[in-house]
């Protein structure tokens, strides 16, 4: 139980000094770049640095590349030396047309396999920092941004929609080196007949041109792929959290109907894309085969005329055969151009969001702190709504524990909220050890409180580490200790694989009071200076809540905890008891004075005892 019970840190004339935080240090390294902040550019332009900071595996994959065409590139000019001297001229051997074009496929192949592995490693590499950027955005975002926004919204941000920017970084540039090889094939052309080199372009204008429309019918329907996408991930995501909600009212048909209707929307948007596809994709495709076929014209009729050796339309023909893949994947590139763009403007919706709550330019490090919190005349409101607290005035002393009471809806979860600052008050203060909690860094204020909510939340992990999550380094005896002490102890040996039992996701292989006791045992283990207890035990039955209780009560000695209670017994845990009405303190004193003194906190612990009731006893809620 020492692990846990520890007195309070004693108070130190220097509080405020450099804070170093409690975890694991990340084996990962940051982004090497940002996305640029300029909004006004391109999302191309504002994607550079991130491009830029990987340029020597991507100009490394990109020259590598480009060498291989330019050994393939070789190949029809040396048939057609090898049909003039070979075949018909006789003056060359033709094994040694044959040795050379061999060793130009060779050389070819192992720079092309090269190039590849290295562009492989850098789209990999540029997805790593893009999604890690997002999440490490993600992190700093305030409550209220999750207030707003869909998570299913944010999975899709992180998930395909960076695939999509990834692939156009890396492959872009890939399909535009191959692109401009045709540059040098017509310089080769060219020295074979200029104009039969500029019949078998003739086709590239009007690729280009059909390449623009295509651009720019296909970005809204990019815009909507990606939309919808996130929009079918929100309701699977929504369906898979609240699967008890929708089991319990029955509501799978509902469920299904309204993901079908999603899914129908997404593949009208698929079918839209391929329908632009389809139209413009075969004629930036084929166009090259219209210059083959104007080669066999114009170019027979040189021969015939003498003015052309045979070996040169060979030449000629396999150039064009070689330039269709460039020509092939120029659609391809512009498909990839517009999903990325798309993709690239709903990441940057993201990112260019600036977290409201941040550390002051000067903020101090709260290291030692002996726990005195006063709420001056404070006034908040969530998301511009009606104020829900309205100069609420506070004060609770070092080592005090404080109840508060009062109706639903009321604000006293929100008080329990303020002061970790996870939101910030529109009018007055939250102040620790005579600071303002905005003038404080945030990482070692939050390290400073321990936070119990009402509905505990699990990890995917053991119970072992679910209750040493804000202690990665904490021994076994000491999680152990944590969970005698918030009642948990006796479940958790019960359990097939005791400590090290994984819970389901979120923890609901457990009930309810045992998930919160877990999350009670959580923080006591990182034994803060000061406790929120946001109705801690409503999910426990009287039995554990007494256990919890005799270990709640070692534990806030020497400590301030403020109590948001629902439970006549949590109240007797308190020094002082605060009712709350409106958004502000009504009445203030012991439990005997104010049912002596408030007519109102009579009637709202008769509202919490007409709840217990209907409450079955001894069942976990």
């Amino acid at each position: 139980m020492s692990a846990v019970t520890t007195a309070a840190p004693p108070a130190s004339d220097e509080r405020l000094a450099q804070f170093v935080p409690t975890g694991i240090a990340s084996r990962y390294k940051p982004p090497r770049a940002w996305i640029d902040p300029d909004q006004s550019k391109s999302w191309l332009g504002r994607a550079r640095p991130i491009v830029l900071s990987h340029k020597r595996t991507l100009l490394t994959a990109l020259s590598l590349s480009f060498a291989a065409l330019l050994l393939q590139v070789q190949i029809p000019n040396l048939l057609n030396d090898a049909v003039t001297n070979s075949l018909q001229d006789h003056t060359v051997p033709l094994s040694h047309y044959t040795w050379l074009v061999l060793g130009l496929a060779i050389g070819a192949g192992v720079s092309a396999y090269v190039s590849r592995l290295f562009l492989m490693r850098t789209a990999y590499a540029m997805e790593f920092d893009l999604r890690n950027m997002l999440y490490e955005h993600l992190t700093r975002m305030e409550f209220g941004f999750y207030d707003r926004v869909q998570s299913g919204q944010l999975i899709s941000r992180a998930n395909s929609d960076i695939r999509s920017v990834q692939m156009y970084l890396t492959f872009g540039p890939s399909i535009l080196v191959q692109c401009a090889i045709a540059v040098v094939a017509f310089v080769y052309m060219l020295t074979i007949n200029v104009p039969l080199a500029f019949v078998a372009m003739s086709t590239t204008p009007f690729v280009f041109l059909l390449s623009v429309r295509m651009r720019r019918s296909m970005f809204p329907v990019s815009w909507l792929i990606q939309a919808r996408l996130a929009e079918v991930a929100t309701i699977v995501d929504e369906n898979i959290n609240g699967v008890r909600v929708v089991k319990s009212f029955v509501a799978e048909p509902r469920e299904l109907k309204t993901l079908a209707q999603a899914a129908d929307r997404l593949k009208w948007s698929y079918i839209k894309d391929a329908d632009l596809r389809a139209r413009f994709a075969p004629a930036v495709q084929n166009l090259p085969q219209v210059g083959l076929a104007l080669i066999l014209l114009v170019g027979g009729l040189l021969v015939i005329h003498g003015h052309l050796r045979v070996g040169a339309i060979l030449a000629f023909s396999a150039y064009i055969v070689m330039l269709q893949a460039p020509f092939q994947m120029l659609g391809m590139l512009v498909m990839l151009g517009q999903r990325a763009s798309a993709s690239a403007k709903r990441i940057y919706e993201v990112l260019d969001e600036h977290p409201a709550i941040v550390d002051a330019p000067d903020a101090l490090d709260l290291v030692h702190c002996d726990g005195d919190v006063e709420f001056d005349s404070v006034d908040f409101a969530y998301a511009d709504g009606p104020l829900v607290l309205n100069g609420l005035s506070l004060h609770l002393r070092p080592g005090e524990t404080v109840a508060m009471v009062g109706r639903t809806a009321s604000g006293k979860t929100t008080v329990s909220r303020l002061l970790p600052r996870f939101y910030d008050v529109q009018r007055g203060s939250v102040r620790v050890d005579g600071h303002d909690v905005r003038k404080l860094s945030i990482a070692s204020l939050r390290a400073q409180i321990g936070v119990v909510l009402d509905e505990p939340f699990l990890f995917s992990i053991s119970i072992r580490d679910n209750i040493a999550y804000g202690r990665p380094d904490a021994s076994l005896e000491e999680v152990q200790a944590a969970a005698r002490a918030a009642g948990a102890e006796e479940f958790i040996v019960e359990l097939p694989e005791g400590y090290d039992t994984v819970v389901g996701e979120r923890g609901y292989t457990l009930s309810g009071g045992q998930r919160q006791r877990v999350a009670i045992a959580r923080t006591l283990l990182v034994n803060p200076p000061i406790l929120i207890l946001d109705d801690a035990t409503s999910a426990v039955d009287v039995q554990v809540e007494q256990v919890i209780h005799e270990g709640l009560r070692v534990l806030m000695e020497g400590r301030t905890t403020l109590i948001v209670a629902h439970r006549l017994s949590t109240i007797g845990l308190a020094d002082r008891v605060v009712l709350v009405d409106d958004g502000r303190v009504v009445a203030d004193g012991t439990h005997t004075e104010l049912m002596e003194t408030s007519a109102l906190y009579v009637e709202v612990l008769a509202q919490v005892e007409q709840e217990e009731r209907d409450v079955p006893d001894g069942g976990e809620r």
